[in-house]
């Protein structure tokens, strides 16, 4: 068949409808955020199956820490953004980053140091960049047991502390082992993140007490 002629039937398939989705031709929807008619996030539910960037363990971004428990958190990307940032540096419109925190443990099975993560799932959250929907580009939503979720107001504290805080476009790309080289090399890092990494490095150094040994 000429190129001529399949373009023709390509043209002739799209006017009828009947050209296979992408699913149907083995490859995976586009990952954009969707929601409600009342502005309710849809949770991403196959996050799992997309573009995974960093996992922690107890990580707080207050001094007093946290207690009682151990926790891991994940952390996701929707395959676009994931493509766009390693690209350009930067996140996209439509991007969505899931975090999802998992209880830890320990001594369980052959285990006897150090942790390890269990099905306990203890929370999820998205951060949507919607340049359309938000102002100042981003959205936090926090899910709990369900599958729709209303943003969190601008005016909670983890606005302001991405903001002020966050590597690149106020995400914390700082945590994320595999992007934040990429963002070095392409000029990207916000000046808030610069000064903290300027302040840390010129703070002086707790040293180690010696051994004995």
């Amino acid at each position: 068949m000429t190129r001529l002629a399949s373009l023709v039937l390509l043209a002739i398939f799209l006017a009828a409808g009947i050209v296979p989705a992408a699913s149907e031709r083995g490859q995976s929807p586009p990952s954009l955020p969707t929601y409600t008619d009342d502005g309710k996030l849809v949770f991403p539910a196959n996050y799992r199956e997309w573009i995974y960037l960093t996992s922690g363990l107890d990580m707080s971004y207050s001094p007093n820490g946290m207690a009682g428990h151990s926790i891991f958190d994940n952390v996701f990307v929707n395959p676009e953004a994931y493509r766009e940032f390693t690209r350009t540096g930067t996140w996209p419109d439509k991007t969505m980053l899931v975090l999802e925190t998992r209880v830890a443990a320990t001594n369980v099975s052959i285990n006897k140091s150090g942790h390890f993560q269990t099905g306990e799932l203890m929370g999820r959250e998205v951060h949507v960049k919607d340049e359309a929907r938000f102002p100042g580009n981003w959205a936090f939503f926090g899910f709990d047991d369900k599958d729709t979720a209303k943003m969190v107001p601008h005016e909670a504290a983890c606005y302001s502390c991405h903001e002020k805080h966050g590597a690149v476009d106020t995400t914390f790309v700082q945590f994320y082992p595999t992007l934040i080289e990429i963002a070095r090399g392409k000029a990207t890092l916000s000046t808030g993140y610069l000064t903290d990494e300027k302040t840390l490095s010129s703070s002086p150094k707790t040293s180690k007490p010696s051994s004995n040994r």
